[in-house]
């Protein structure tokens, strides 16, 4: 018993508990450390399944910042090309850029202010610019003057062009004209031509008239050569209605009268001469004929009117012998 009186009861210590709660949680340590260490290589494998592929992720550590935006502009740009394109506005759209640039130059001071255009005979200034491709909006800065050259000369009347440029505000345009040679007449449609051949225009002005008249297939490049041929021999020339070139080989002549001259292939030179002198000896083109045929190197062949021909055959019967009462 205590000093108290009362039952004094043997109490255990405390000590043994807590050493005994301290090597619990000790031991739990580790095995939680144990533990973290098997999860570890789990989450590390989920967290690589995450990254990107190695081809979007090589990119991004190469190529520069914002590469993403410009591809994706590039990318609307192209559509819209595209679609400008395939709806057929394309000649639109670049004329809208070139009359954008040009009203830039020219607010700068580069617009035409003059121009001088030298040979011209056949075409007006205008119709020259036109054809150049040359307008009120056009700046002297972003003219292109060999693209003008070579518009000019799809012109059949234009054979040569020069272009310059004379800064800030003058353009000078030097040209050589063909000169209309002759008219051709084929598959019922007339054209002016030049001496080289080419079509210069369809024929719709009466200033065209006096030219002298080629026809058929192959005419117009062997004008040159036939008509210079025949202005050697005036008497033939003079009444001359038309060449007729027959089967790209030879020359038959229309004379102004309807008579018919068949030359040769060869010898075209002598066969007009021969024709010269009949007409100046015997008036061969005023006799009552239609056709002269001198394909025949060896002869000349004429071919009477219908009405010279039964002159001629009444004569031959008034000439015939009459019979003799009793001859047999």
């Amino acid at each position: 018993m205590d000093g108290g009186g009362r039952l004094a009861r043997s109490q255990r210590s405390p000590r043994p508990q807590a050493d005994l709660k301290a090597a619990a949680l000790g031991a739990l340590v580790p095995l939680r450390e144990w533990l973290f260490a098997r999860r570890v290589p789990a989450r590390a494998r989920i967290g690589r399944e995450e990254e990107p592929p190695r081809l979007i992720a090589l990119l991004e550590r190469h190529l520069p910042r914002r590469a993403g935006i410009a591809a994706t502009a590039l990318l609307l740009l192209g559509s819209a090309g595209f679609g400008v394109v395939k709806g057929g506005h394309l000649a639109e759209f670049t004329a809208a850029l070139s009359d954008a640039r040009n009203a830039l130059a020219n607010s700068a001071g580069f617009r035409i202010t003059t121009v001088a255009i030298n040979g011209r005979k056949q075409l007006s200034q205008d119709e020259v610019l036109a054809i150049g491709g040359v307008n009120g909006r056009s700046s002297l800065l972003f003219l292109e003057a060999a693209s003008v050259r070579d518009k000019l000369k799809t012109n059949p009347w234009i054979s040569e062009a020069t272009v310059l440029k004379l800064y800030p505000g003058q353009l000078r345009i030097d040209i050589v004209e063909r000169s209309a040679f002759a008219l051709w007449q084929r598959d019922g449609h007339l054209s002016v031509i030049a001496d080289d051949g080419a079509v210069l225009e369809p024929y719709v002005s009466r200033r065209f008239l006096s030219l002298p008249l080629v026809v058929g297939k192959g005419a117009e490049t062997h004008a040159r050569d036939f008509l210079a041929l025949l202005a050697r021999y005036p008497r033939v020339n003079s009444v001359t209605k038309a060449a007729v070139f027959v089967g790209e080989r030879r020359w038959n002549l229309r004379l102004k009268d309807g008579l018919d001259i068949r030359l040769p292939e060869n010898e075209v030179g002598n066969a007009l001469a021969t024709l010269s002198t009949l007409d100046k000896d015997d008036r061969l083109f005023s006799r009552d004929i239609v056709a002269v045929d001198m394909r025949l190197p060896d002869r000349l062949t004429v071919q009477l009117s219908e009405d010279a021909a039964k002159a001629r055959e009444e004569l031959f019967k008034e000439k015939k012998p009459k019979k003799k009462v009793g001859d047999a």
